[in-house]
C-alpha cells in the first residue's frame, strides 16, 4: 500500500508521496509541493534535502555505516584492489577476472598525457595551487580528445581516460614543480605502485617501492571513493544536470573539493599540526581552545557533518596509520603531536559526549605526510581517489529517465519593488 504524507495549509489537505529506500531510509517526495500549495520548503545546506534516488553509497551517520553498492567499505579496503572498487562504483558489481584484466590493459593504454598538455603546467605560475590547475588540466582535456561516434563508446573511453591520466597529471604537476623530468607510467607496476614511482623516482636516485606505502595509498583511495550526496558530488551532479561533458562535471568536482571545509581539511590538519608544534607542541592549550565556546578556533580533523558516532572510515586509516608509522619507523615531530593529540582527545569526556572522534581527515593527513606526500597535494590525493565516485554518480544520474535540470529556488528578502530614482535626484 502507498504511503503518504499529510499537510494541511489553509484549510486544504495535500498528500505527499512517501518514498522508502531499500535500508529503510524514509523521505517525503515534495515534486508536487509547488503546484498543489504554492509553498516551497527552505532548508539552508541541504541538510534534510534528498537531492536524487541513487544506488551507488548507503551511510548511516547514526551507526557509523558506509557500504559501495552494497558492499561494507571495511570489506573492500581488506581486500579489494582500488581498481575493483572503482568497477564496483561505476559499473554496479564487482568485475570477473577478466573484466579487471581488461580495464587493467585499457588504463595502462590510456595512462599517457599528450604532450601538449605540458605547455599548460609550465604557463601556470609557479605558486599556483595543484587543484587549481588539475581542475583546469582536466576541463581542457575535452579539447585533446573529440567525440567519438556513439555515446556509450565515448563515456566508456572517456571515463577510462580519466582514471589512468588525471593520475599521471597529478604526478606530472608536482615533478614540473620540482624541476624535475617527467616519470612516466609503467606497465609492470599496479594502480598505486605506478602513482608513487611517477612521483618521487629521480635518474639519481631509482624510487624503491614499499609494500606498506603501496597498501596505505591503497585504502586511502578506497575509502574515498565516494560518500554519498557530499558538496563536490552534489556539485558533479548539478552541473551535469545541464548534459555537460564528463570533463567539466569532474573539473567542476575538483574546484569544490578545494575547499578547507571539504577536501582541503586533512592538508589542515597538518598544517595545525605545524602550528602547535612551532607554538611549543602544547596540546593541552589547543585542546581547552577547542573546548571554549567563545573562541573561534577550531580543531581540524575532529566531528563530521554527518557520523554522530565514530566516522568508520577513520576507524580503518587508524589502523592502517599504525601500521604504517610502526614499519616505516621515521622520526617526524608532527607525527608525534598527532599521536599526542588523537590520545588526549579520546580520553577526554568533553570530546567523548559530543562526538567530536578523530575523523578520516586527521589520519589520512598523517599517513600521506609519512609516505611523502607533499602538503600541498594532499587534496589532490583526495581527488584521485574520489574519482570513481564522481564519474558513478554523473553516469548514474545522465541515465536516470526522471532526469530534471537542477534548480533549486530560493526566498526572497531584498527590497520591494519601488521606481528609478533618475541620478541628479539622489
Amino acid at each position: 500500500m502507498d504511503e503518504f504524507v499529510t499537510l494541511t495549509y489553509r484549510g486544504k489537505e495535500v498528500k505527499l508521496p512517501l518514498v522508502t529506500g531499500s535500508e529503510g531510509e524514509k523521505a517525503i517526495d515534495i515534486s508536487r509541493l509547488r503546484a498543489e500549495t504554492g509553498l516551497i520548503t527552505l532548508d539552508p545546506g541541504y541538510a534534510n534535502t534528498g537531492s536524487c534516488l541513487s544506488a551507488i553509497t548507503f551511510m548511516d551517520g547514526e551507526k557509523g555505516i558506509l557500504r559501495y553498492r552494497g558492499i561494507p567499505v571495511e570489506q573492500l579496503a581488506e581486500k579489494a584492489s582500488f581498481k575493483e572498487t572503482a568497477y564496483l562504483l561505476i559499473n554496479g558489481r564487482l568485475p570477473n577476472r577478466d573484466e579487471l584484466t581488461q580495464l587493467s590493459v585499457r588504463l595502462n593504454d590510456h595512462s599517457l598525457v599528450h604532450t601538449d598538455l605540458k605547455a599548460f603546467y609550465q604557463n601556470f605560475p609557479r605558486a599556483s595551487h595543484p587543484m587549481g590547475i588539475l581542475s583546469s588540466m582536466v576541463n581542457a582535456m575535452k579539447s585533446f580528445y573529440p567525440e567519438l561516434d556513439t555515446l556509450e563508446e565515448e563515456i566508456n573511453i572517456t571515463v577510462t581516460r580519466l582514471l589512468a591520466k588525471v593520475r599521471t597529471m597529478a604526478a606530472m604537476s608536482y615533478k614540473i614543480s620540482r624541476g624535475h623530468e617527467i616519470v612516466l607510467p609503467r606497465p609492470d607496476l599496479t594502480y598505486c605502485e605506478n602513482f608513487l614511482n611517477m612521483m618521487f623516482d629521480t635518474p639519481v636516485t631509482p624510487y624503491e617501492i614499499k609494500r606498506e606505502a603501496v597498501n596505505a595509498l591503497r585504502v586511502f583511495w578506497i575509502l574515498h571513493a565516494d560518500h554519498e550526496q557530499n558538496c563536490s558530488t552534489s556539485s558533479v551532479r548539478m552541473v551535469g544536470s545541464a548534459r555537460v561533458n564528463l570533463y567539466t562535471a569532474i573539473s567542476t568536482g575538483i574546484a569544490a573539493l578545494w575547499g578547507p571545509l571539504h577536501g582541503g581539511a586533512n592538508q589542515a590538519v597538518i598544517e595545525m599540526l605545524d602550528n602547535i608544534h612551532n607554538n611549543g607542541g602544547d596540546c593541552t592549550k589547543i585542546i581547552q581552545r577547542a573546548k571554549d565556546k567563545n573562541d573561534p578556533f577550531r580543531l581540524m580533523g575532529f566531528g563530521h557533518r554527518v557520523y554522530k558516532t565514530y566516522d568508520p572510515r577513520a576507524k580503518i586509516m587508524k589502523k592502517m596509520c599504525d601500521n604504517l608509522l610502526a614499519a616505516i619507523q621515521i622520526t617526524d615531530p608532527l607525527l608525534d603531536t598527532a599521536k599526542e593529540l588523537e590520545e588526549m582527545t579520546l580520553k577526554d569526556p568533553y570530546f567523548i559526549d559530543h562526538n567530536l572522534y578523530p575523523n578520516i581527515d586527521f589520519y589520512s593527513g598523517i599517513i600521506l605526510r609519512a609516505i611523502g606526500i607533499p602538503t600541498n597535494m594532499f587534496t589532490v590525493m583526495f581527488a584521485i581517489g574520489r574519482l570513481p565516485g564522481w564519474i558513478a554518480q554523473w553516469k548514474e544520474s545522465m541515465d536516470d529517465p526522471n532526469w530534471k535540470i537542477s534548480r533549486p529556488r530560493q526566498i526572497y528578502t531584498g527590497h520591494q519593488q519601488y521606481d528609478y530614482v533618475p541620478i541628479h535626484a539622489r
